[in-house]
């Protein structure tokens, strides 16, 4: 009897103690399977990581969590399954086949959008890429729930403000439209799950001094000094801001200040704050791009402006490598829209001013 005890109290702390050692194991095989990956990753000549080459953001998961997905931070395995099938019918050509299911379509695309049973700007033949699925739920990772904190009361009266100037002037130059459609910019730290899948590609030029992304979308490009040089005066202000650049471990890490009042922080275009909520020279970013294997850059943004977010907030990409070249955007050569608005507001101002000549006095 007291030998059976034994053994069974001897087998349990065998276990115990092996439960302990896997544990304190777990850590040092996480470090060597990072190791590895580090090793596997390809470097310049001074020892970074390499990380030249066109990449592509083709990601599925939308930027802030659907409400329809409240406090579930990742899918399945079964539920992943579900949404590359469901993927594979709505941008294969099958139309509207997956609508119905809202969990679904809320990862797959602007729910809105298809719920009207219209394509939007862009029909399937533009968004036919090769896309992204992860289980994650949304790209925002800060806070946990997946949304951007509130604005303060601050931001809410900008909010209100530009909202009403748009109302009553919303067209009386190309001066009143954003930088977007004046094919301008637009703006740093393009995500959101509507920048996905169209003009989605970035090509980085790297050497010793300088990092260079070039975004396809209105062939903008971003030349990050990293020899230490310090940020320039805060009087001098620019569209895409004042970026510096340097190593942190294996982590390319972009420091950016010193935006223009009129800068677009173009972090979610589906969202309307994106485009109106105007002043973001209090906008502070920071940028970090990690190579995790051959074919993945992580792409991860911090930003933090108190003027606007009762909290700063995360969001993070994966960029796949691509062997496809970037090809020219000639956003303003073909700016016929800008035309078409305009012309279109002043249509609407002459009709308004006829038929006030037309009512009794």
């Amino acid at each position: 009897m007291h030998f059976r005890v034994l053994a069974r109290f001897t087998c349990l702390s065998a276990a115990m103690f092996a439960g302990v050692n896997i544990a304190a194991e777990r850590p040092a095989r996480q470090a060597k399977v990072q190791s590895a990956r580090a090793r596997s990753v390809p470097r310049t000549s001074d020892g970074h990581p390499d990380l030249e080459g066109v990449w592509a953001n083709n990601t599925v998961t939308p930027f802030e969590r659907p409400k329809e997905l409240v406090g579930k931070e990742s899918l399945t395995d079964e539920e992943l399954s579900v949404l590359k099938q469901r993927a594979a019918r709505l941008f294969g050509g099958g139309g509207d086949t997956a609508v119905g299911d809202a969990l679904f379509l809320a990862l797959l695309a602007n729910p809105e959008q298809h719920r009207r049973g219209g394509t939007g700007d862009y029909n399937q033949f533009w968004t036919d890429t090769d896309l992204v699925f992860e289980k994650r739920t949304a790209q925002v990772f800060e806070p946990r729930d997946g949304r951007l904190p509130p604005w303060t009361p601050q931001a809410q009266l900008r909010q209100a403000a530009a909202a009403e100037e748009r109302r009553l002037h919303p067209a009386d130059g190309p001066e009143k439209r954003t930088p977007l459609e004046r094919c301008i910019t637009h703006g740093a730290a393009r995500i959101g799950f509507l920048h996905a899948r169209n003009n989605s590609y970035y090509q980085i030029v790297q050497t010793q001094d300088f990092i260079v992304i070039h975004a396809e979308m209105i062939h903008e490009a971003r030349v990050i000094p990293m020899d230490g040089r310090p940020h320039v005066s805060p009087e001098i202000r620019s569209w895409l801001g004042d970026s510096r650049g340097h190593w942190e471990g294996e982590t390319l890490v972009i420091d950016t200040t010193h935006f223009s009042p009129k800068s677009n922080f173009s972090w979610a275009s589906s969202s309307p704050a994106s485009i109106t909520m105007g002043s973001h020279e209090h906008l502070h970013l920071v940028e970090r791009l990690t190579r995790t294997d051959l074919d993945t850059l992580q792409y991860e943004v911090r930003a933090d402006d108190p003027t606007t977010w009762t909290q700063p907030w995360k969001a993070m990409v994966p960029w796949k490598r691509s062997t496809d070249r970037i090809y020219e955007y000639a956003c303003h050569e073909g700016n016929r829209s800008m035309e078409g608005i305009l012309s279109g507001a002043r249509a609407d101002e002459k009709a308004a001013a006829e038929a006030s000549k037309k009512q009794p006095r």
